[in-house]
């Protein structure tokens, strides 16, 4: 309900912005890139749009050294302001700034009304790949006044992994409407989503098979959601234009694409915080747990996790609090609090044992010191 009343909203003042924007610019096309955010996540997405012949790639980053970083890098240009871009990707930072476990959107927010003060390009597209609760890609359509598209891209990057889990690989895709989805999957994948409907399901490939028989690609031609909502007719098409190239998994409702990654990373504590359980559980009654998990994972559809000091970095933590306070029913996960105090019994247990191992440490060298002393003799 919210979302149908959101995207018939303003749909005179989009014309008029659309009817004086064309008279400027032509066909929009997806050539000039601002990656914002520069950081772990936003330098190599910089990079990777870089490297598919996106020559026109810029970085802005509230810190000067990032963006120096980005530039001797990666050869990304600097964005000294939002105004002249077809693709602004968000890649900022979704956690208060002195508390990287609670999740705030303010920053992003802010960015946003950024880019509706200072964008000029109507119909240019605003992927948000940072982390966002449910309901978050409706809020930015309407800062941004219903001129630019909106989708939410939810990055998947893993460090350590950069490889197998870098950039390029299967990711999931919503619009906030059937344009910005389009305009969305025409810039990651090259083919819409109102052509590449695949099977039961929306997965979109990269390989040639899946793109073969398209001739031609649907292209935003500088056209607001309101607009393509009104006229479907205003949509044109041309050939297909050159894309990011990354399979992409594509969702019919944005609050779905908003879930994924905060469900995902939910469900990874899941599995960490039911090994800290078992553990604990394997201390209490005397047990083995290395053995019993080594027992347990020769079964082929169990794959019990090594729990170590408790669930680290922020994500899952700051992900895992998102999912909880997403839900606007009363009703929260009963799992996941559960969860969340496993992990917190763990962490208490190792702390305790690390100060028994300190404080037996401790005594031993003080007893080898006395028993020194006593038997050194003097002249």
């Amino acid at each position: 309900m919210f979302l149908n009343s959101l995207i018939s909203i303003s749909h005179d003042y989009c014309e008029i912005l659309l009817a004086a924007d064309q008279k400027q610019q032509g066909p929009m096309r997806f050539n000039k890139v601002l990656v914002v955010g520069l950081g772990q996540l936003g330098l190599p997405v910089a990079r990777y749009v870089k490297e598919k012949g996106f020559d026109d790639a810029y970085g802005y980053d509230i810190s000067s050294n990032a963006m120096d970083r980005a530039e001797k890098t990666a050869g990304i240009k600097k964005a000294n302001d939002f105004s002249d871009f077809d693709v602004y990707i968000l890649c900022v930072s979704t956690h208060k700034p002195d508390d990287i476990f609670t999740p705030q959107i303010e920053g992003l927010l802010s960015i946003v009304q950024r880019i509706s003060k200072e964008a000029r390009r109507n119909g240019a597209l605003v992927s948000i790949e940072s982390t966002i609760p449910k309901g978050t890609s409706a809020k930015v359509l309407e800062i941004l006044n219903h001129r630019l598209h909106v989708a939410h891209a939810p990055h998947r990057w893993y460090a350590l992994e950069e490889k197998e889990h870098g950039v390029n690989q299967l990711r999931v895709v919503g619009g906030v409407c059937d344009c910005c989805l389009d305009a969305a999957m025409q810039f990651y994948n090259g083919v819409p989503h109102s052509r590449a409907k695949i099977g039961g399901g929306n997965f979109v490939g990269t390989d040639d098979s899946t793109t073969s028989d398209l001739n031609s690609s649907t292209v935003i031609d500088n056209k607001t959601c309101s607009d393509i909502q009104e006229n479907p007719e205003v949509v044109s098409i041309s050939p297909k234009r050159k894309s990011l190239e990354i399979p992409m998994y594509s969702l019919s409702n944005i609050e779905t694409a908003e879930l994924t990654k905060i469900a995902e990373n939910a469900h990874r504590y899941l599995q960490i915080a039911f090994a800290e359980d078992l553990y604990l559980y394997c201390q209490a009654n005397n047990l083995n747990f290395s053995e019993l998990r080594d027992a347990l994972n020769t079964k082929w559809n169990v794959n019990i996790l090594e729990p170590r000091d408790g669930i680290g970095g922020h994500c899952l933590p700051k992900d895992t609090r998102m999912f909880l306070q997403s839900s606007k029913s009363s009703i929260k996960s009963k799992i996941l609090t559960a969860a969340m105090e496993v992990d917190e019994d763990y962490r208490k247990y190792r702390e305790i044992r690390a100060n028994k191992s300190l404080s037996s440490a401790s005594t031993s060298f003080n007893l080898k010191s006395n028993d020194s002393s006593s038997n050194t003799s003097t002249e």
